[in-house]
């Protein structure tokens, strides 16, 4: 008899986004009708913006004519999109990153958890805490998280709380880690890291030969100047360090799926002959042989992206999203809430009041205020006693939420 990936059995049986939905289906059909405000999973509302939708029926016509009509296309993405990038997401930064370094794919969060295929199974993990449950999960699926413990905690994974005690700055690890997962601007917390405090972690995996893993989705929507855009803005971070980019809460493409991953030529790492290989070429072999390419229409509508129009339609939507983030901080302060995050970030991260565990506060905000959110501790340990809303909605379903939860409505 075959035998399956034994694994997955170790997993928990439902994905934390999972039951989610599955507690508000079972409560909007024990009360129809109820007009609930859905701040939970990170999706957004706005609609694709003008330059890309243009870019998008272009593509389409492109298809339909025997001399424009592109079939598969390069794995690792089309120049004219990866070109764009290195020019504009990178060296307009001053970041020399060129198109090769660069691999289009279908999302972040696959990217984030294929990365693990080029990765030996005998490394160690760190991560913070509370963390996207994706860091977490796929290393289960890939064999290095070891067992799961009474308190919630794999074995051989490294936690690195962020909570209100630290200031949701995580210490360095303690356990050398050969992998670390970082994500700024951070989900959940919403928090950021400032340039000197990112150096430290670029200097420690230097020092300890670690490859940092870098999840920077969210990077459309930083405003302060000390907070990096890309972890390549450290000096040194080329040789140690992969990021993850998405399309998706900066361009709206949840829908139509699209992100990028860098892989620097300089990151190299040990085999078990103790030679250094370069994970760029490793990621290349990976990718052409298990993954298809994007879309060419997708493709084209992000390329529109870069465009005069497109940049400033996308800041247009990002700043809309940030001022629901800013309501809701504001909001929820005003409610006698400790809150983090939406400065930089689509994300508020508020304590849960009296003690509540973060699924009785799911449950007290769904039937009291009609509200869903994301408990903290589906994110990990230290998310226990903390709730997640995103700035996704609209300004009218936010400013409802914050009158709901101010009395105002």
């Amino acid at each position: 008899m075959f035998r399956i990936n034994d694994n997955f059995t170790k997993l928990p049986a439902s994905y934390l986004f999972s039951e989610v939905a599955r507690r508000v289906k079972v409560y909007t059909e024990a009360n129809p009708g109820t007009d609930i405000i859905r701040m939970g999973i990170g999706d957004v509302t706005r609609p694709l913006c003008p330059a890309v939708i243009a870019a998008l029926h272009a593509a389409v016509d492109d298809e339909a004519n025997g001399e424009s009509f592109h079939g598969y296309g390069p794995e690792q993405g089309y120049g004219f999109l990866s070109e764009k990038i290195s020019e504009f997401d990178y060296k307009n930064r001053g970041i020399d990153i060129g198109p090769d370094e660069i691999f289009i794919s279908d999302g972040a969060k696959s990217d984030t958890g294929n990365i693990g295929d080029i990765l030996s199974t005998a490394n160690c993990v760190a991560v913070t805490d509370p963390v996207y449950p994706v860091y977490v999960d796929t290393n289960v699926m890939g064999g290095r998280a070891g067992e799961l413990g009474d308190d919630g905690r794999w074995s051989r994974i490294e936690y690195l709380p962020c909570t209100a005690e630290n200031s949701f700055v995580p210490a360095l690890p303690v356990n050398d880690p050969d992998v670390i997962y970082l994500c700024y601007p951070n989900n959940p917390t919403g928090t950021t890291l400032t340039r000197s405090q990112l150096k430290v972690w670029v200097d420690y995996c230097r020092e300890h030969g670690a490859l940092l893993l870098f999840d920077a989705a969210y990077e459309a929507y930083i405003r302060e100047d000390d907070v990096p855009h890309s972890i390549y803005e450290i000096e040194g971070a080329k040789e140690v360090a992969i990021e993850f980019r998405s399309y998706s809460k900066t361009a709206g493409f949840t829908g139509i799926r699209l992100g990028y991953t860098v892989v620097p030529k300089e990151l190299k790492g040990l085999d078990e002959s103790g030679r250094l290989v370069g994970l760029n070429g490793l990621w290349r072999r990976r990718q052409t042989t298990k993954f298809n390419g994007a879309s060419y229409l997708t493709q084209r509508g992000a390329e529109a992206l870069y465009s005069p129009e497109g940049r400033r339609q996308v800041k247009e939507s990002i700043d809309y999203y940030l001022e629901n983030a800013r309501m809701l901080r504001v909001g929820l302060a005003e409610a006698g809430y400790e809150v983090v995050g939406g400065v930089n970030s689509p994300y508020i991260w508020l304590k849960t009041p009296e003690g509540m565990s973060s699924w009785e506060f799911f449950d007290h905000m769904l039937e009291r205020y009609h509200i869903v959110g994301t408990p903290g501790s589906g994110f990990g340990p230290s998310g226990e006693g903390y709730f997640r809303l995103t700035a996704f909605n609209t300004h009218e379903n936010t400013r409802l939420c914050v009158d709901r939860l101010t009395g105002k409505s």
